[in-house]
């Protein structure tokens, strides 16, 4: 629990301090933020504001988790250490976005084939480790062939593994590739208003904070008389590591992207944070959980679909003043502090509720 506690506090502390420090760097520099044309006109005057700071995020997560295991004298697990991969593979993939945009002085970084590639080539990766290195204790009948708890289990989870959707592992790879891609996007979708995305994050990372801890101390490795609640999880404990110094590192950073923004964390944060989010759902057993934990950025995502689709459909009709949903209302006259709060709100209802049906299943089955 020490572990955990100090990974929270030195995420917290590390984009307090670091991002004061990256707003000052990358000023000097002129690494600012670029505004679309076609966006909400109240928006054009954040034009310059210093982008890239998901570096700073990124950073701080990794400084936490490790920093924390060395105080402790833990050593890391692998499904940590994955996951950690996955936050900044996705985060390099976001920073060359940035940085193009920022070098070429133009609102388009990657090209979208481009960008989706690198989210594959990442996303492939971490789905195949993610069946690799299973430890000593022989699991379910799901792991059978896999030589125990893999990290990733091939079987499709809601609140648990679903027995009856194992997939075998050449299709449970593409399908954690999907998760990782609509996390991802979503969050990049999400990231349109001040603090938005940091402060839905903070809520979202502090749910799985909590989902580790309980799957830690209901694991079936951990009590001696196993009953049918307890989880077949592997690493919670690490886990948890990594999602409170995700919470904490992304709650540092809302003190600087709060409105009015002094930086903006950009694809670096938004495609790294949002591929730390899939990686927890899919190692904590709770991925279709997700779309209710991470329900507001369902509803940006479903929103950007169905604008384009009906946009297509109708020959040119729009569904919504404006696509990601936070916009249209925007344009309807909210001020974007009160577009920001609501979210937040939204958002920690579809939280409380995603970790309430978790606890509930549990004693539902006790």
């Amino acid at each position: 629990m020490i572990t955990i506690v100090l990974a929270g506090v030195i995420g917290l502390l590390g984009t307090l301090v670091g991002t004061r420090l990256a707003i000052s760097v990358l000023v000097r520099k002129g690494y600012g933020q670029l505004i679309r044309d076609d966006g909400p006109t109240s928006h054009h005057t954040k034009r310059g504001t210093p982008t890239m700071g998901g570096i700073v995020i990124v950073l701080a997560v990794l400084v936490a988790y490790f920093a924390s295991h060395l105080i402790t004298w833990s050593t890391p697990k692998a499904s940590g250490l994955l996951v950690l991969f996955l936050m900044a593979g996705l985060g390099l993939v976001g920073f060359l976005d940035d940085f193009i945009k920022i070098s070429k002085q133009r609102s388009l970084g990657l090209r979208s084939k481009a960008k989706l590639a690198g989210q594959i080539a990442v996303g492939l990766v971490f789905a195949i480790l993610s069946f690799q290195f299973p430890n000593d204790r022989s699991g379910p009948s799901i792991y059978e062939g896999l030589g125990g708890i893999t990290p990733a289990s091939p079987a499709i989870s809601f609140l648990r593994d679903i027995p009856i959707l194992t997939l075998p592992v050449f299709l449970a790879v593409p399908w954690l590739m999907l998760l990782i891609a609509a996390a991802s996007n979503g969050m990049n979708l999400t990231d349109g208003l001040d603090g938005l995305a940091s402060g839905a994050s903070v809520m979202v990372f502090g749910a799985y904070a909590l989902i580790n801890i309980w799957q830690n101390n209901q694991s079936c490795a951990r009590i001696a008389a196993a009953g049918p609640t307890c989880y077949e999880v592997r690493d919670p404990h690490d886990l948890a590591v990594v999602a409170i110094a995700l919470a904490g590192a992304c709650f540092g950073f809302l003190w600087w992207n709060c409105q009015p923004a002094k930086i903006f964390m950009g694809d670096t944060g938004s495609l790294a944070l949002g591929g730390a989010m899939a990686g927890m759902a899919i190692y904590t057993r709770t991925e279709l959980l997700l779309l209710l934990i991470g329900g507001l950025f369902v509803i940006n995502t479903l929103s950007v679909i169905l604008q384009v689709s009906w946009f297509r459909i109708s020959g040119g009709k729009r569904l919504f003043p404006m696509a990601p949903l936070h916009h249209t209302f925007e344009l309807r006259g909210w001020a974007e502090s009160t577009v920001v709060i609501r979210f937040w709100i939204v958002a920690g209802l579809f939280v409380a509720a995603g970790v309430a049906l978790f606890y509930a299943e549990w004693v539902a089955g006790s």
